[in-house]
This record gives structure tokens, C-alpha cells and sequence, in this order.
């Protein structure tokens, strides 16, 4: 029989250290100290006090706990000495099967990694579904960290070990995200549709980009919506009626195009999260006293056309008919590119919404970034979308013989930025939650015997709020001109793009947090660094975004972006929860 949370309570400390044996290989410890703060309220809850009790240990312990695990298809899977855990893991992932070419692989691979890390590649071999990597999926992992930084390496063999022990907790258990299977369904699914062969492409209204609108409306109809249609700016509109007709509205979604060689969850994710919760509402036969709108943003990248937000941007009145007349890199304008789609750009304007009708937006998306993956923590809540300016920048020297030209007599463009990029490197660093980037750098004409006598640059500012990014831009442009006085340089810098902050409205934080506490985690606040289609919707109604971690240090806009089916179940809950909460409150 499953393992309960009334048993595990209950249970005498010898007894429950018991029930907890073998979820973390070889290291009583662990479950030792979670079990001091009995009760649990929760299995995500029983998840994140396991991983408190790694993270408070000594380097030696974590050591210790890391070399505990067993090679991949090393001695001990040759020798049947695994554990019963570890054995299932294995085979699970077809270890056990390997060609005589991947085992010499594997094996090699796990000398060269030892003998750079001193431990044991660690890797959560039945992956992000709980259904097991393949062979070349693990092979690809071994090979990519291999290359990565000690320090850096460590943790991530405790993240992979906190996901093995969560996976080891479901069966235990018996649990099985099910909604959260959905939604990983769903994306894999979807990814299938592309531009590029090799790689996630998925860029406005290109056939790969109508395919996925065609995926996300079919599924849309089987979830149970009362109404699916593609609207003139090829977004996907489901909507689910109010138990009361002429209710207000509760709008959600995100966008489905990708970047370039992009990930499957970026603004996905915030599509397939609703979807869920209302296929669950359709099968119960329930309905609330609001009514649920999800859109699926057909733009929000601006990876085709030089426009970004373009499907949340219909929605609030934000389009500009100028747009219409641009074009691709292939010479196709959009208008002509609508008309193909058998789009009808003039209904755009129709599209706005009425922002009475509406009681506010919210949006789940995958965080883009390191901060829930590093602190173990699945969900995190948004406190504002950074606010942002970038720019264009050139600085002007003298071109010169590199040989020839003393160090104390030149006028290094590069230099200079270089010099600039530590100072906006410490300044933002200053504030804690700033980010300043240089993320562009071109030495026109450079030459490898020749001081750069121009260097282009690009700057890239963002802060959570107003005042602080405005704050950082005039330090930053002061460092600027100091630098270049200093070194008798001249300079030009001209403002490419600025967007206010979007602070999320506190009555709807409060109700992520409070949907996020419900399921026995922690509340982690956080500002969004990224752009999202909320951004847009703040301009004309309440809105307030949910984070869900990503897996490989929640790396984003790469093929390496990942989640899992877990975490996207508690994000799942976490929106039911919030449904329940503005039903009581409607």
C-alpha cells in the first residue's frame, strides 16, 4: 500500500526514518533532520524541508551524499550491487541495455568526469516526465557538464539528486502528477511543429507557427471551451462561460511563438496551465461565477517582423497599421503574410478588449532564470516586470600601430568600453535586483596589429522599479563620460528602447501567494527581468504573473530549457486554487 502523509506523521522517529529509506541514496541524515519538523501538511511541503536539510549540511557531507550514488552503468549495475532504487532508475532508462559502443562511452565518460570532479556524475536519469531519459539524452548530459565549472557541477548533481529523491517520494507515495503529465504532453507535442528541422523555430505566421495555432485550438475544443476561434491577429481565443451569462471575465495565456533554436516552455507553459484547470472544471461540470478567457498570444517575441507583443498588443488597442507594411528577411510583408494565413489585418482594431468586462489578468511562465532552481523552490510569485531601457552606443579613438604605439600615448576605443562594462558590472550589483548588460561589442575594421580606434556597443538596463532603472542609467552614462574624459576619448550613446515597470497588482499577488502557501511551500517574491504579454494587459487592467523553476540552472530561450511534470502539476494547483479564491470573492 502507498505511503501516506497521516502514516508518516504518526510514525515513531525510528519508524518513519524507516519509511523515508532509500530517497536519498545511502544518507539517513537527510530524512533524519526533515523529520524533526513533523508535521507535514503536504508532500510538496515534505519535498522542500528534504532539500533545506541538504542545503544546511557541511561541503563534506554534500560531498559525501554525491559519492553514496553509483556511476551511470558503471561497476555497480555490472556487479547487480545497486540498490533496489538506483536498479530501477537504471533500467528504467535502458542502462542495462546498452550497446557495447555506449557502454565504452559511458564508462570513459565516468573516468574523465571523476577524475575532474573527484565524484560521481549524477544524473536524474528518468528525467523531467519521470518516464526515463534515453541513452543518447544521457550520453548528451554526461558530455555537456563535463565542460562545466566545479563549483558550479556540484550543484547540479544536488538538484539531480533532489529530483531522483522526488521522484522516489512519488512511488512511495503513490503519486502520479497527472495534470502535470498533461501539460508536458502537450508541450512535447506542440514542439513538433518547427521551421528548422533540428531545432525549436517558431516565428509569426509561418506554416509551422499555423500549425501550432491549429494544435492549441483543437485541444482547446476537447478541454471543454464553449467557444475556440483564431482571431485576426492569429492569436487562439477558448473561452468557458460564467454560470451566469454577462459575469466578468478572468483573461489569461501566453504566447506560443519561440524564438530562434528557442525552448518548448517559454510563454507555453502559461497557455497549457488554464487549459488544464478548465478541462478539469468541463469534467466535473462545474462553473464559476466569472467567466475564463485563455489566449494564446500569437507574438510576443518579434523574431520575424521588427514588432514585439503584437497578439497581447491587439488586445489593448496597441497596434500600429504601419507595422503592416514591414518585412521579413525573405521580402514578405506582414499584411502579406496575414493574407497568406488567411488573416484579415483590418479587423485588427476590433480586437480590443473593454477593460470593464474584465476582472484582471494572470500569467504562468516558466521563470527564464536561476533563481527558483538554485533555492529548490518549484513556484515563485512576481512582484513587477523590470522596468527597462536599451541602447546604442559608439566610442571614438585613434586607430594605430599596435607594435609601435607606447601604452601611456594611445586612445583605446576598446579599452575604454571594456572598462565601462566593469563599471555598469558593479553599479548594478550595487542594488541587488539591477542587471546592466553589454551584451553587443564590435571593433569596426579591427584588426589583430591594430589598436581599435572605434568600438560599437550595445546596454541593456533593467530594475524592478521606475526611479531605480532611471537611477542606474544616470550613474551609468556619467561612468561613461568620466571613462572617456579620462582617456581623451569621444563617445556617442543614443536610446534604442524604454518600457516601464509593471508592478503587479497587490490584490492579485496576494492571491498567487496565498495559492501558493495552500500547497505547503513557501511564498518566494521575485521581479520578472524578462518582458512578458503581461506587460501589455498592465496597461489597461489589473495582472500579476506566476513563476514556475526550470530545470539545467533554468537556463531560457535554448534547447536546454526544461521544467517538469511536477512542477507544472503545483502550477496547475496553484491556478485551481486561485480560481476557488476569486470564486469566493466574485
Amino acid at each position: 500500500m502507498p505511503l501516506t502523509l497521516e502514516q508518516l506523521n504518526a510514525a515513531s522517529a525510528s519508524d518513519a526514518l524507516q519509511l523515508l529509506d532509500g530517497v536519498y541514496e545511502h544518507s539517513p541524515w537527510i530524512a533524519q533532520a526533515a523529520l524533526a519538523q513533523r508535521p507535514f501538511a503536504s508532500l510538496p511541503q515534505l519535498k522542500f524541508v528534504l532539500t533545506q536539510a541538504v542545503s544546511a549540511a557541511s561541503r563534506e557531507a554534500l560531498l559525501g551524499l554525491i559519492r553514496a550514488h553509483p556511476e551511470l552503468a558503471g561497476k555497480a549495475m555490472v556487479n547487480q550491487s545497486l540498490t533496489a532504487e538506483s536498479t530501477n532508475e537504471q533500467n528504467r532508462a535502458g542502462l542495462t541495455h546498452c550497446s557495447a559502443e555506449e557502454f565504452a562511452r559511458l564508462q570513459q565518460l565516468n573516468a574523465d568526469y571523476k577524475a575532474k570532479f573527484g565524484w560521481p556524475f549524477i544524473l536524474a536519469v528518468r528525467g523531467p516526465r519521470g518516464l526515463g531519459l534515453d541513452r543518447a539524452e544521457i550520453i548528451a548530459s554526461f558530455e555537456r557538464r563535463l565542460h562545466g565549472h566545479p563549483d558550479f557541477e556540484l550543484q547540479e548533481c544536488l538538484r539531480n539528486i533532489h529530483r531522483i529523491a522526488e521522484i522516489r517520494l512519488n512511488d512511495k507515495f503513490g503519486f502520479r502528477p497527472a495534470l502535470g503529465d498533461l501539460v508536458w504532453d502537450w508541450q512535447e507535442q506542440l514542439s513538433q511543429y518547427s521551421e528548422a528541422p533540428d531545432q525549436l523555430t517558431v516565428t509569426y505566421l509561418t506554416e509551422a507557427h499555423r500549425a501550432c495555432a491549429a494544435f492549441i485550438q483543437a485541444q482547446m475544443q476537447v478541454c471543454g471551451f464553449d467557444s475556440v476561434n483564431i482571431d485576426a491577429m492569429g492569436n487562439v481565443v477558448g473561452r468557458y462561460e460564467a454560470m451566469t451569462a454577462g459575469r466578468q471575465t478572468l483573461l489569461t495565456g501566453s504566447h506560443y511563438d519561440t524564438v530562434r533554436n528557442g525552448g518548448k516552455y517559454d510563454g507555453r507553459l502559461g497557455i497549457f496551465v488554464p487549459m488544464a484547470c478548465v478541462r478539469e472544471l468541463h469534467r466535473a461540470g462545474q462553473r464559476l461565477p466569472f467567466a475564463i478567457e485563455v489566449v494564446a498570444f500569437a507574438e510576443e517575441e518579434g523574431q520575424r517582423f521588427k514588432a514585439t507583443f503584437l497578439g497581447s498588443g491587439a488586445l489593448t488597442g496597441d497596434f500600429n497599421p504601419a507595422w503592416l507594411e514591414q518585412c521579413d528577411a525573405d521580402g514578405i510583408s506582414m499584411r502579406a503574410a496575414m493574407h497568406q494565413a488567411g488573416l484579415c489585418p483590418d479587423d485588427i482594431t476590433r480586437l480590443q478588449r473593454d477593460p470593464t468586462q474584465y476582472l484582471g489578468f494572470v500569467e504562468v511562465h516558466i521563470e527564464q532564470g536561476p533563481v527558483l532552481n538554485a533555492l529548490n523552490l518549484p513556484l515563485g510569485v512576481v512582484t513587477s516586470i523590470n522596468a527597462s531601457a536599451r541602447y546604442t552606443g559608439e566610442v571614438t579613438g585613434t586607430a594605430c600601430h599596435a607594435g609601435t604605439t607606447p601604452m601611456d600615448q594611445r586612445a583605446d576605443a576598446a579599452c575604454a568600453v571594456a572598462e565601462f562594462m566593469l563599471a555598469c558590472e558593479r553599479r548594478a550589483a550595487q542594488d541587488g535586483d539591477s542587471v546592466a548588460t553589454v551584451g553587443q561589442l564590435n571593433v569596426p575594421n579591427g584588426s589583430i596589429n591594430v589598436v581599435p580606434g572605434q568600438c560599437q556597443f550595445s546596454l541593456d538596463l533593467r530594475a524592478p522599479g521606475n526611479a531605480q532603472r532611471d537611477a542606474l542609467q544616470s550613474d551609468l552614462l556619467a561612468a561613461l563620460a568620466d571613462i572617456c574624459t579620462q582617456r581623451k576619448l569621444s563617445y556617442c550613446i543614443t536610446e534604442a528602447m524604454r518600457a516601464s515597470a509593471a508592478p503587479s497588482t497587490p490584490q492579485w499577488q496576494q492571491r498567487w501567494e496565498d495559492a501558493v502557501a495552500s500547497l505547503g511551500l513557501p511564498v518566494h517574491r521575485m521581479p520578472s527581468g524578462a518582458g512578458h504579454d503581461a506587460m501589455k494587459l498592465h496597461e489597461v487592467m489589473p495582472q500579476a504573473m506566476l513563476f514556475v523553476r526550470g530545470q539545467n540552472a533554468g537556463i531560457s530561450h535554448n534547447p536546454l530549457e526544461s521544467t517538469t511534470s511536477d512542477d507544472m502539476q503545483l502550477a496547475v494547483e496553484a491556478f485551481g486554487h486561485l480560481l476557488e479564491q476569486l470564486s469566493r470573492q466574485t
